[in-house]
């Protein structure tokens, strides 16, 4: 199993909004990096669910769903989307400030390419935090 983050601006679509629909569909990812990573996800990887720009922060856990399939908002065979699904809401938001401080998680992909929409997270990473969000 992989582990995964995906960045959402919570003001576009949070957290609380992805628990009502139930399964969200990832879309609108145009990076070739970030379109790779959606294209490696397999059922039941487990997903960080990251809010960018506003609160910085890991706010829960999502599993893949459906592997990825062409992205049905745009008529371009390149980008392709995946369906996740809540897992859990972290009794404890992880930010990006303790990411950071955290030199256990210094290899991070949200913090070496902090611009990536959607990043692999390390097995290790994926505990430490975890941990962070479960204190």
């Amino acid at each position: 199993m992989n582990h995964w983050l995906v960045k959402s601006e919570p003001f576009k679509y949070s957290w609380d909004d992805f628990v009502k629909q139930g399964v969200g569909m990832w879309d609108g990812v145009r990076n070739y990096q970030a379109r790779n990573n959606l294209q490696a996800m397999k059922v039941d990887d487990l997903v960080f669910f990251y809010h960018s720009n506003e609160g910085m922060e890991i706010v829960g856990l999502a599993k893949v769903v459906k592997e990825h399939y062409p992205d049905p908002t745009i008529d371009d065979p390149r980008w392709v989307v995946v369906d996740l699904s809540p897992v859990e809401k972290f009794p404890k938001t992880v930010t990006l400030k303790q990411m950071k401080e955290d030199e256990r998680l210094s290899g991070l992909a949200l913090i070496k390419q902090s611009r990536l929409s959607v990043t692999p997270v390390k097995a290790e990473e994926f505990d430490i935090i975890l941990g962070l969000a479960n204190e």
